[in-house]
């Protein structure tokens, strides 16, 4: 269970709902850098509020606030500071459409970066072919991309359909990549998740009358490697041109994992 943040995390995350609604992410670290009347709290605090509201969905690729908070309101104030989980709203929902299609284009861009003969977003056309990106490389491999974009820093997490489940398990062209999506929508860590992890850690059916539909899925470090590679360990996009950050655990040069 993730632990509740300080006193100073939730006030710091106050101002930035706050002052999100008027100015984006540079201009509101800078008015809390240098401004005195926001020195009671340190540019650590300020930092740990902003990634706190991030993990929660309530910040959006674009640094848009998603909770409006009227700093003359003590019961506003009262509900932001409290906040512990994200209601599912329609703001809160297109905000996690947006992060996931902004995870899918970044994969398209560092594909076609990478010299890829074909790409296709094919999640753009329909839901129905169990991934998101089609590559086709000059040497005739081919990648059926699965993408999982998120905004939070501190852990990786995603969820995959059993129909995404089921494509994994028949086709070997299919592959999962997983996208930190940065403040301006473009992606700051990229790495392909080990599908016979994938396969070790999916729920088990145990009743032919019943089988799960999703499952979370929490990826250590260990079941991750830089970059987009394809069955057999096939390079899609090489380190060299995939973003890497010491995010979700991992460390600070990059891990070599067969996948």
């Amino acid at each position: 269970m993730r632990m509740a943040p300080g006193e100073g995390t939730r006030r710091a995350a106050l101002r930035w709902l706050e002052y999100l609604d008027v100015a984006d992410i540079p201009r509101v670290r800078s008015l809390f850098t240098h401004h005195p009347d926001y020195s009671d709290l340190t540019p650590v605090q300020y930092a740990d509020g902003l990634a706190w509201l991030v993990s929660r969905g309530l910040i959006t690729p674009g640094g848009r606030s998603l909770i409006k908070v009227n700093p003359s309101e003590q019961h506003d104030r009262d509900a932001a500071l409290h906040i512990a989980q994200v209601r599912w709203t329609p703001d809160v929902e297109a905000a996690r459409r947006e992060t996931g299609i902004a995870g899918e284009r970044a994969i398209v861009q560092l594909l076609e970066r990478s010299g890829a003969a074909r790409t296709v977003h094919v999640a753009a056309i329909s839901d129905a072919y169990g991934y998101d990106v089609h590559a086709e490389l000059r040497d005739g491999a081919v990648g059926h991309i699965e993408v999982k974009a998120t905004t939070d820093p501190t852990r990786l997490v995603v969820h995959l359909t059993r129909p995404e489940y089921e494509v994994m398990r028949r086709d070997p062209d299919w592959l999962l990549t997983a996208v930190l999506v940065g403040s301006d929508g473009c992606a700051l860590n990229v790495v392909t998740v080990c599908r016979d992890w994938l396969s070790t850690a999916a729920p088990k059916d145990r009743d032919r009358h019943a089988h799960w539909e999703s499952a979370r899925f929490s990826i250590p470090e260990h079941a991750v490697v830089p970059g987009i590679l394809g069955t057999g360990g096939r390079t899609l996009v090489p380190e060299a041109i995939a973003p890497f950050m010491s995010v979700w655990g991992l460390p600070q040069t990059r891990p070599a994992l067969p996948v």
